[in-house]
Order: structure tokens, then C-alpha cells, then sequence
């Protein structure tokens, strides 16, 4: 397996890193403290390409590979992890309709997205995350369609998104196997949109209730075939799981190259702390283990972009990067002192959003359960390869 960019990739990686120091850093601690969401900083990456990186060209997107999405993902990370997620969402949308969309959907709905329209992904609800099959949204049948109903909560970019894909139960007595997936415009009369709730981190990012109340939809709204929506999501949670991932490398790297350079400043007994033995362990700690959390997420992007098989991998990365990110974030606060406990410095927010990371998109006791499955399940194939 190639574990070096090619040039197209790191153009794209040296491109969103300059965008990030110059167009993100300036106001990431700002936005942070008054929860304003990135409205410019999002248009701008609209423009570049950025969030229609992952949409095939066909449809407007820029059809690159998912590899190139996880190293822009990690760049921006690295500045304001709060643009990211709202990336990360956008993509979870867009990748929703790109994966099970019918031609006539991908057609009117992905160029939007690939361009300057934010899309949401609405499955989590008050008493149903990590239980995704235990949703209570229902479809109803009606005259030319659906009608909606029901609640849904911690939905990135919810108030902010022009195009949702939501999911909704659509028969009753099969659990899981009954859930459908829609495509409602914001738009859409009963749709009732929440404020932005008052989070530990991510605090400039949108994070809302939905409200539906006989949310109408037409019958050509439904994505992909009728009470498959529960595969669906489980597919591209795959995906985001991937994001998630690449996310928490770049948060975890923010905190590093905060302390090196801290490291080097902070003078005690008269030395550069960054001379100190317990400084340098720690240092060297937080490199190795994001190195060893990039090739994770490196390894399950390239399955992705071969068509192969990465539900495991994708586990794997999300589990080690975003604990990674935790155990970075410790530290960096750690290496900063009393300083690190302030808001003076990047590493008090990045600590605040490290922590996201081993909750999003499934928790890090979800990721175990997923990897220890997949693993009973090659065993009992006879397909086991600890090395793939």
C-alpha cells in the first residue's frame, strides 16, 4: 500500500493549510468564544472546491479521491476544528445522495452542493445516537408522497444547511429494517429549525434541533429504495467515521506544533522547558502517535477510493485518532501549565474539542463493538487478515 501523497494531493493539502493560517486562524478563538457561525470562511471553501471535494465531477464536484478529502479535512482541523465539522456534515449529505441517490436526484441536487448550498445529515435524535435502528420519526404514506414527523437533535449545520437528508421510520414493525431516507429542502413547510446549543466545544459550529410537524415530501424525495435507509446510513457512517478521524489528527496536530513551540519559549530554572526530559517524552509521544493515527486513516481511505471493504479500518482510525486526540490534547494543556488552563492559548480549545471526537459518530465503546464484530465475523468466514 502507497503511503506517500501524490503531487495532486499535497497541492491540495499546501493549498487548504495557507487558507487555514491565513483565512481561519485570525478569528478561530473568536468565534469559539462567541459561537458565531464561519459563514464567510465556509463560502470561501465553497468556492475553492473544498466541499464538493468528494462529489464526482459529473455532478460539479471535484471527483477527487478520499484521500485528498481527509488531508483537507486534517489541515483545517488543525486551525478551527469547528469549520471542519461542518464540512464533515455537508459531506455526510452530499455523500448520502452521491452513494444512493437515483440519477434524477444526483442531477438536481449534488451541483447545488458541490457549489455554494450546505447540506445536513439528520439521523441522531433525543433517546436514539449510538441506537440509530431505535429512531421514532415516522413517514406516513399520503396522497403523492410522505409526511414527516417527529424530532431530531445534535444535527450539524441544521440551521445553516439548504438541502437535509433525514431519516424516518417508514414501517414500524421491522425496527432497523423499516427506516427510509429523504431528501427534504430547508424549506419545507413544518420544518422548524433550533438554535445553536451552547456546547463545551466546536462552538462556532451549528448544532441544532429539527422539528418536523407533517413535513411533506414527494414521492420521488425517498433516497434509494423504501426501508433501506438503516444500510444506508450504517454505509456512509463508514465514511464519516473516516472524517471524524482525520479530524481529530488535525486537532491533535494543532496541539503539538502549539507546544514545540511553547516548548522552546517557556523558560523554568533557567532553561527552555523543551530541554527538560518530561517535556520531551511528552512531545515525542504526541508525534508517534499521530503519525501512527494518519496511516490509519490513510490505510482506510485508500479501501475506500479502491472499493474495497473498510468498515474495520474505518473503526480502527476513528477509535485510535480520536483517543489520540484526547491523550494530545492532555498533554498540550500539560506542556502549557498554568498558561495551557487559560484562554490564551490554542490548547485549552483543542482540549475542549478532542474530547467530541471520541463521541461523534458513533462513541469509542461503538468503534470497539463494530472492530470486534467485523473481526468474529472474518474468523467465522475464514477470510481473517490481520494485515489488509
Amino acid at each position: 500500500m502507497e503511503y506517500e501523497l501524490t503531487e495532486q494531493q499535497r497541492t491540495l493539502q499546501e493549498t487548504v493549510r495557507a487558507f487555514a493560517e491565513a483565512e481561519l486562524k485570525p478569528g478561530a478563538a473568536r468565534r469559539d468564544e462567541t459561537g458565531e457561525f464561519p459563514r464567510e470562511a465556509v463560502k470561501r471553501l465553497q468556492q475553492m472546491g473544498v466541499f464538493g471535494l468528494a462529489i464526482p465531477s459529473v455532478y460539479g464536484g471535484g471527483g477527487r479521491d478520499f484521500v485528498s478529502f481527509v488531508v483537507a479535512v486534517e489541515e483545517i482541523a488543525r486551525v478551527d476544528a469547528s469549520v471542519a465539522i461542518t464540512l464533515l456534515a455537508h459531506n455526510l449529505c452530499a455523500g448520502h445522495i452521491a452513494a444512493f441517490g437515483s440519477e434524477a436526484q444526483k442531477m438536481s441536487f449534488l451541483a447545488p452542493l458541490a457549489g455554494e448550498r450546505l447540506g445536513a445529515w439528520a439521523l441522531t435524535e433525543p433517546v436514539a445516537g449510538s441506537d440509530a435502528d431505535g429512531i421514532a420519526t415516522t413517514a406516513t404514506v399520503t396522497t403523492g408522497g410522505w409526511l414527516l414527523s417527529g424530532t431530531k437533535f445534535f444535527i450539524t449545520n441544521g440551521s445553516q444547511a439548504q438541502t437535509l437528508v433525514i431519516m424516518a421510520v417508514t414501517d414500524p414493525g421491522r425496527g432497523g429494517k423499516g427506516i427510509s431516507a429523504f431528501i427534504v429542502p430547508a424549506d419545507a413547510p413544518g420544518l422548524s429549525r433550533g438554535k445553536n446549543l451552547d456546547k463545551l466545544g466546536f462552538r462556532a459550529s451549528d448544532t441544532v434541533g429539527l422539528t418536523l410537524k407533517d413535513v411533506r415530501v414527494p414521492g420521488d424525495g425517498v433516497l434509494g429504495e423504501v426501508n433501506r435507509g438503516f444500510s444506508q446510513a450504517m454505509a456512509v457512517l463508514d465514511g464519516g467515521r473516516l472524517g471524524v478521524a482525520a479530524m481529530a489528527v488535525g486537532i491533535a496536530r494543532g496541539c503539538l506544533e502549539e507546544s514545540l513551540v511553547y516548548a522552546q519559549r517557556r523558560k523554568a530554572f533557567g532553561h527552555e522547558i523543551g530541554n527538560f526530559q518530561a517535556i520531551r517524552w511528552m512531545l515525542a509521544d504526541m508525534a508517534t502517535e499521530i503519525d501512527a493515527a494518519r496511516l490509519l486513516v490513510h490505510r482506510a481511505a485508500r479501501l475506500k477510493d479502491a472499493g474495497r471493504k473498510f468498515t474495520r479500518e474505518a473503526a480502527m482510525a476513528k477509535l485510535y485518532a480520536s483517543e489520540a486526540a484526547m491523550r494530545a490534547a492532555v498533554k498540550g494543556v500539560q506542556v502549557h501549565g498554568g498558561y495551557g488552563y487559560t484562554r490564551a492559548f490554542p490548547v485549552e480549545r483543542y482540549l475542549r474539542e478532542a474530547k467530541l471526537c471520541e463521541i461523534g459518530e458513533g462513541t469509542s465503546e461503538v468503534q470497539r463493538m463494530v472492530i470486534a464484530r467485523e473481526l468474529l465475523k472474518s474468523v467465522q468466514g475464514s477470510t481473517f487478515d490481520v494485515q489488509r
